[in-house]
């Protein structure tokens, strides 16, 4: 391949529609049916829109690569607006599986592939055409690093080939499941006896049936093997006494969605003689507004005795205080203090119990909360599992905090009733497997032309199709089905009163002590049910893509000696420092899927827990220090990066995801621990860095939130550096910077990067000239480390910015130097007059220009509010930037004005003062960032990020037959 193929630019090493990836982002973390995440959980999953986004600007080629055909910077940014419009249509959700939309997203790859083999494109009216070109001639995508799945499967989606591996078993297999599984099986028929044999099935819907129809066999077998454990409520005349709600329901049966307990732990008072008194977080049920309902303790203060009693009633003042916080405990009887070292040193003894404190049943018109009774804990307690996953918790000080109370095992993660269902359901995984197969036949014999697959035995973990392959995939996700129910039928499982609902263990990334846990009921039809685990499943295999390409998946140690897909596009999300232990977290799964599933993937399931040494996380506790951790970490990224560098193709950058802890980037900025970590093995490994893309991922509440949220992720772009890349000093590294970065922070602007990301967006071109070269040496001729270049970048860019200040009129000048040292706040008249002499104005020229009030010895910059709501730039005699910019600040965020407000005077100012304006936003954004103006660093940053919207609403203005006065 030529150089000039070889070095052609791709479209995200110059341009991105970031906010439209990042809208799609945040919207993904609210949408629940059918999106891959709700297959099983994993941490940290990157959004498909971003993965999607993303894949294709790193394989279509950016205009500029081709100035023979788009021979200007305006043909060429016309062309780069164009294929910005294919991402914005297809990053939303509902674009997933928009073949139209998708089909203009493949083309665009394929013609650049076409162009770089001087081939002709396939036809653009021919999808089908295309999907072939793409599997004969577009590279693979590899990711390194799948974890949950989300690149290889949006790499499918584009109809590219994946190749997807991870260290962790349980990220293989649900990566497996997510795009691996599913176009083995498209286009069949569902095998169950009560298919539709009329139905023309499309795409995975079959083997989503399926899934559907085993997974409610499962639970109608369960019923009958364990119902008795989890029986109805009869609700007695004693259940409805003073209580008008629950009339209704006297001497009905009701199904129990969840049982609420409270762990109890022997008073530390003499006078209870070892009486158990409960820990409780709170007493609330239900904080919905239109049926509040708490638990009330009834305590008999001269015996010790207490029950828990049911309450309802307007609002929730009068719910007891809880009797455990973060500052410990107290004892519900005396009031006597439990300190958590007292608490901790019983639960290590055996001697923290539970007590059921509420019931939540089924009701005809919502939850129907009851008082418990001793009959209810009595079945509860006799329940006698067969299997008890008695592996150790890791000893992970920071993520697991069971163990300081005596919860060790993992088996004590569950109640006894808790494991004999979840055994139950992995035990019925494989009979479940076995009338799969059965039907399977059947359907075969039914079909003469699936005859032809009886004969083929290969069994799913060796790629087979077959019969016994098929029936291998329904069991993985029916197995997959129970390790989501442990996720919610576990004694560190809660019960959500504002959503009355069960909710996850995992409602963070750790295992903390819960308190007064919820114990679902898996049989009933409502939260946390094993039916619901088996819709949720289903609802992704249904909404898999129906043109997927093939996905191949596999076990491997991106930082071993095993190399990687070869000659592959390297996309992938790897691990970030010390932020996720993922192989210890994962264990919690691992325990319930080997048991279900050893027997289907045993090199999967073939170690008792998940392989910790090899794991690419900085974790002091196992690594036996921070600064041994670091060591690993980067020993570790090293060998894996080496592995890219060897696997990656010379024609197409290399794609990483880093996933800032916000934190983390609060406390050190850009320069902190595992970010300069990772960008230094970046480097040492041979890599240039091209672009550094932010990419926020976590949906804000308002708009201003929206504009000013700091980016989840940074998306780098890097392409192999050159083997003779020349080593140059500090000096010429500074003059490079100087030299580069103005030009690339202008594109950044026009790219519509807002404030709030211009530090991060900086960085791509900043390290693109650090790591350009071999190595950068300090005056001592020691290597210039990755802290040292990136403070020097954030230097050169607050530099840049200052002398853009320069263009601005004088009396900006002073209102800029002034809003610095000051804000909105009032200063001396002697300083002021100090400062506008170096600009050659006066204090009287400012307040002509009405951009300050002078008064009694002082003066202060005008508010927004203090400037005139009727002003109009093209009739102020004494036009200056800082009035450009503040009036456009104050329309965008009145509550009667907004986008078309500033337009209307963005409209009527000179070209020059609007673009004077613009930067101007970006400089003050500069100012209140480092001052910790918070309030006022967002009104500038969303002026910035609506610029885009600023300008298309003054040129409809503009078009308008006469413009008019403003007034």
């Amino acid at each position: 391949m030529s150089p000039e193929v070889m070095q052609r630019k791709k479209l995200i090493e110059v341009s991105l529609p970031l906010e439209a990836i990042n809208a799609a982002s945040a919207r993904e973390k609210s949408i629940r049916h059918g999106h891959p995440s709700t297959l099983h959980l994993w941490w940290a999953r990157r959004p498909l829109a971003a993965c999607r986004a993303v894949l294709f600007a790193q394989l279509v080629d950016d205009p500029s690569a081709w100035p023979d055909e788009f021979q200007t910077e305006e043909e060429q940014a016309k062309e780069r607006e164009r294929l910005h419009e294919i991402i914005k249509d297809m990053v939303p959700w509902k674009a997933t599986n928009d073949e139209d939309i998708l089909g203009k997203a493949r083309y665009e790859i394929a013609r650049s592939i076409a162009r770089g083999r001087d081939d002709a494109p396939p036809q653009r009216d021919k999808p089908w055409e295309v999907l072939e070109y793409l599997a004969e001639y577009a590279p693979p995508v590899c990711d390194p690093f799948c974890g949950g799945g989300s690149i290889p499967l949006e790499a499918q989606r584009l109809g590219l080939r994946a190749h997807g591996s991870d260290l962790n078993p349980v990220a293989v297999l649900v990566s497996k499941a997510t795009c691996e599984i599913p176009p083995k099986f498209a286009g069949r028929a569902p095998v169950n006896p009560e298919r539709d044999r009329i139905m023309s099935w499309k795409g995975t819907q079959g083997l989503a049936e399926d899934i559907r129809y085993y997974g409610r066999w499962m639970r109608e077998q369960a019923e009958s093997h364990i119902g008795h454990l989890y029986p109805k409520v009869l609700v007695t005349k004693e259940m409805v006494v003073e209580r008008d709600d629950l009339t209704q329901y006297t001497g009905q049966e009701l199904t129990v969605i969840a049982w609420l307990w409270a762990r109890t732990v022997a008073s530390p008072d003499p006078m209870m003689r070892g009486a158990h008194v409960p820990l409780v977080r709170s007493f609330v049920l239900s904080s919905k507004k239109r049926s509040p309902a708490w638990v009330e303790p009834e305590v008999n203060r001269r015996t010790g005795a207490f029950r828990f009693a049911i309450r309802s009633g307007a609002n929730l003042d009068a719910v007891p205080e809880g009797t455990i916080s973060r500052k410990g405990g107290r004892c519900l009887v005396t009031g006597s203090p439990m300190p958590f070292t007292y608490i901790r040193n019983e639960g290590k003894a055996g001697r923290i119990t539970h007590r059921l404190m509420a019931v939540v049943a089924e009701g005809a018109r919502g939850r129907v909360y009851l008082n418990p009774t001793s009959e209810m804990e009595e079945v509860a307690r006799s329940a006698s599992p067969s299997f008890r996953p008695d592996n150790e918790l890791p000893h992970n000080p920071r993520d697991f905090k069971t163990p300081n109370y005596g919860m060790s095992s993992f088996a004590d993660l569950f109640t006894n009733r808790q494991l004999v269902a979840l055994t139950t359901f992995s035990d019925l995984v494989a009979q479940a497997r076995e009338k799969v197969l059965s039907d399977a036949r059947d359907a075969a014999h039914d079909d003469i032309r699936d005859t032809v697959r009886l004969k083929d035995t290969f069994r799913l973990a060796d790629g087979g199709t077959s019969a016994q392959a098929y029936a291998d995939a329904v069991a993985t996700y029916l197995g997959l089905c129970v390790s989501r129910q442990a996720n919610r039928l576990s004694n560190l499982s809660f019960w959500h009163t504002g959503g009355a609902k069960v909710e996850q263990v995992f409602a963070r990334q750790a295992l903390p002590m819960v308190w007064d846990f919820c114990e679902a009921n898996p049989l009933s039809g409502s939260s946390g049910n094993f039916v619901g685990q088996v819709d949720y499943l289903a609802n992704v295999v249904a909404n898999s893509p129906a043109a997927a390409s093939q996905a191949a998946v596999i076990k491997q140690n991106a930082a071993g000696n095993t190399p990687l897909a070869d000659q592959s596009v390297i996309a992938t999300d790897p691990p970030y420092y010390d932020n996720i232990g993922y192989a210890d977290l994962s264990d919690f799964f691992y325990v319930w899927l080997r048991q279900a599933l050893a027997d289907l993937w045993p090199e999967l399931f073939r170690r008792v827990l998940v392989p910790k040494e090899e794991e690419l996380v900085a974790t002091p506790y196992r690594h036996g220090g921070k600064a041994a951790a670091e060591k690993f970490f980067m020993d570790g990224m090293k060998l894996a990066l080496a592995n890219l560098y060897k696997s990656g193709l010379e024609d197409f950058p290399i794609t990483m995801y880093y996933a800032f802890k916000q934190s983390e980037f609060a406390k050190e900025g850009l320069t902190s621990a595992g970010w300069a970590t990772f960008l230094q093995g970046l480097a040492d490994s041979g890599f240039e860095i091209d672009g550094t893309w932010p990419v926020r991922t976590e949906l804000a509440d308002n708009l201003k939130k929206r504009f000013n949220a700091l980016s989840s992720s940074i998306v780098l772009v890097c392409r192999k550096r050159q083997p003779n890349a020349e080593v140059i000093t500090r000096r010429e590294f500074v003059a490079r910077l100087r030299s580069k970065l103005p030009d690339a922070l202008s594109k950044i602007r026009d790219g519509g990067i807002g404030p709030v990301d211009m530090a991060q967006a900086s960085l791509g071109p900043g390290m693109g000239v650090f790591t350009a070269v071999s190595k950068v040496l300090e005056p001592d001729d020691t290597p210039m480390t990755v802290r040292t270049a990136i403070a020097l970048i954030n230097q050169i860019r607050d530099e840049i910015s200052g002398e853009e200040a320069s263009g601005y009129d004088a009396n900006t000048r002073f209102c800029i130097d002034w809003f610095d040292a000051f804000g909105m706040e009032k200063g001396k008249s002697g300083d002021a007059i100090t400062m506008a002499q170096a600009y050659n104005v006066s204090i009287e020229d400012l307040e002509q220009a009405g951009v300050v009030q002078a008064h009694g010895g002082s003066v202060h910059l005008l508010r927004r509010e203090e400037m005139p709501a009727d002003w109009d730039p093209s009739t102020d005699q004494y036009l200056t930037d800082w009035e450009c910019v503040q009036h456009l600040a104050r329309a965008l965020n009145s509550p009667a004005g907004g986008v078309k407000a500033a337009a209307k005077l963005y409209a009527h100012m000179p070209p020059e003062r609007g673009e004077a304006a613009r930067m101007l936003a970006y400089r003050l954004y500069d100012i209140c960032e480092k001052q910790n103006r918070a309030a006022e660093a967002q009104v500038w940053n969303m002026l910035a990020r609506e610029w885009p919207a600023l300008e298309a609403a003054a040129a409809e203005i503009e078009r308008e037959p006469q413009l008019g006065r403003l007034f």
